[in-house]
């Protein structure tokens, strides 16, 4: 399903993020999320990408067995890293032959442990391969005539390359009006910075739909490797306050964590959210009793898998 048709209804859209499973202990945790997470039937699920495409046939092969043994409708990401024109129009193809209705077009994360020049990659930005999906939608080889739907990296807390918020913003605007057609943001856990930034997209002239991306933490380990890893979250002394005085107890922080997402969810739906994001970690838990909370409902009727 494009995603003008997954965004055309008055409430918000509900979505979850998994990432590619390097062993099969791992496989097995994702595919008993992906069966539990089923039942919600969420509006879309994304699949994630591995610096420098590490992850690249594992991403490809669980979007396609997601889309041909579910009832989900997964977004691959599509990152810049380390691919050519060629390459990015195979995976395209790949992706149109299996009727992948959209794509979230990415920078990308650098590749460790590994040489890498940039400056060899085809696609400098994000920009770059926005246009180039764009292009592929104006060529027809999608059975959709309207092609990929696009969607792009929204970043709430400013992008950690560009500290200068107004230059951001105008390369935002310029990514946007290369062909996007939706907005998934970055974490966050302080809901001033996301509305803070859907009002400057607004001012900017950035009217599409901007999913605001949640992740409930579980554990004191989650927390600083999320640190480590998000580029500069901030951590609002609210989160901070409810998680410290029970830091030695794990299920205590988990509940803490899970409040405060929901919380933040709670408070994003009264500000008329376009969509709520959930980075599940392959887990369902935590997002599972969100949902429960929120009263969401699950508005088909679904099969079970076979995943």
């Amino acid at each position: 399903m494009h995603i003008t048709e997954i965004m055309r209804g008055d409430s918000p859209t509900f979505s979850f993020e998994f990432f590619p499973p390097k062993t099969p202990q791992a496989a097995e945790t994702l595919y008993q999320t992906i069966r539990d997470l089923e039942s919600y039937m969420p509006d879309f699920v994304s699949v994630t990408y591995g610096a420098g495409g590490s992850t690249r046939e594992l991403t490809h092969d669980l979007v396609e067995r997601i889309r041909h043994t579910t009832k989900l409708d997964p977004i691959p990401h599509l990152t810049c890293v380390c691919h050519n024109e060629e390459e990015i129009e195979a995976i395209l193809l790949r992706y149109a032959k299996s009727v992948i209705g959209n794509i979230l077009a990415l920078g990308g994360d650098r590749p460790a442990g590994m040489a890498y020049d940039k400056s060899r990659d085809s696609f400098q930005h994000a920009i770059d391969l926005v246009k180039f999906v764009r292009h592929f939608n104006e060529s027809g080889a999608h059975p959709d005539r309207r092609g990929f739907g696009i969607g792009v990296a929204g970043f709430p807390e400013g992008h950690p390359a560009t500290p200068n918020r107004l230059v951001e913003m105008d390369y935002f605007k310029a990514k946007v009006d290369a062909g996007a057609d939706y907005i998934v943001t970055q974490l966050f856990f302080d809901n001033r910075d996301f509305l803070d930034f859907r009002e400057r997209c607004a001012l900017a002239g950035v009217h599409i739909p901007i999913i605001a991306g949640i992740m409930p933490i579980t554990s004191i380990g989650g927390l600083k490797r999320m640190a480590e890893l998000a580029g500069g979250a901030r951590f609002p002394a609210k989160l901070l306050r409810a998680l410290q005085p029970c830091q030695n107890d794990p299920e205590t922080v988990r509940r803490a964590g899970i409040q405060y997402a929901l919380e933040q969810c709670h408070d994003l739906m009264a500000n008329n959210v376009a969509g709520i994001h959930f980075y599940t970690l392959n887990r369902s838990d935590a997002t599972r009793t969100i949902f429960d909370s929120l009263g969401i409902p699950r508005h088909r009727n679904q099969q079970a898998s076979s995943v």
